[in-house]
């Protein structure tokens, strides 16, 4: 029998309440979700448990993020480092897209983080913390590198079509991982070949043609 100390007792503790919490918001949302259901679901007695350990639901969803967040910077890292001075749109597209993809297919199945994601992005009150975390330095050099890619785009069209790629990422990936954890058809065999099926639409959506709008 293996007895562990109280420090490890914690941290599995945490870890539980971590796995169970995103599943449920995932799958229910945020503000469907108590705390203590996921007390419950984290096999804890205690239904302070996620209070005592996180704080708030804000502070529990930012620790999600953070769980995650550091194994997909850390691959974007490396993908930035390897990009030479010639780099194009489909280069930094590349490093936008295949460490959240990668990150998903490493997990295994199933998994519920693209669900959580996309769950938090739409309820207004904790989309700035997914939008906070995603600032880092690897993903301020992905946005340089997009914007320097496409010289004669206005900046008011670049921070648009910033705003629809990342609706596109963020619910093409949700709803992929959605279908594989119901067992239905995906349009893309693996997680790599759906990488590339974003990296070339993002690529369309970049270079579509830009015209003057129009008032009634």
């Amino acid at each position: 029998m293996v007895i562990m100390s109280k420090a490890e007792r914690a941290t599995a503790t945490r870890a539980a309440i971590l796995t169970a919490a995103e599943r449920l918001f995932a799958e229910h949302g945020v503000g469907a979700v108590s705390n203590r259901q996921v007390s419950e679901a984290a096999g804890q007695g205690n239904n302070t448990a996620v209070g005592y350990h996180f704080g708030t639901k804000a502070d529990l969803v930012r620790a999600i993020v953070r769980r995650h967040a550091e194994p997909v910077e850390l691959a974007r890292q490396r993908l930035v480092a390897q990009l030479g001075e010639e780099a194009d749109l489909r280069d930094w597209l590349t490093c936008l897209v295949r460490p959240s993809v990668d990150h998903l297919a490493e997990l295994g199945s199933p998994t519920w983080f693209a669900r959580f994601s996309a769950q938090v992005m739409t309820d207004p009150s904790l989309r700035p913390i997914m939008i906070e975390e995603s600032r880092t330095p690897a993903m301020a050099r992905v946005l340089a590198g997009l914007h320097a890619a496409l010289p004669e785009l206005p900046d008011e069209v670049h921070a648009e079509r910033g705003d629809m790629a990342r609706q596109l990422l963020v619910h093409m990936i949700a709803e992929r991982e959605r279908a594989l954890a119901d067992g239905t058809p995906t349009p893309r065999a693996s997680w790599a070949d759906a990488a590339t099926g974003l990296i070339d639409a993002l690529f369309g959506l970049w270079h579509a043609p830009v015209h003057p709008g129009k008032t009634p």
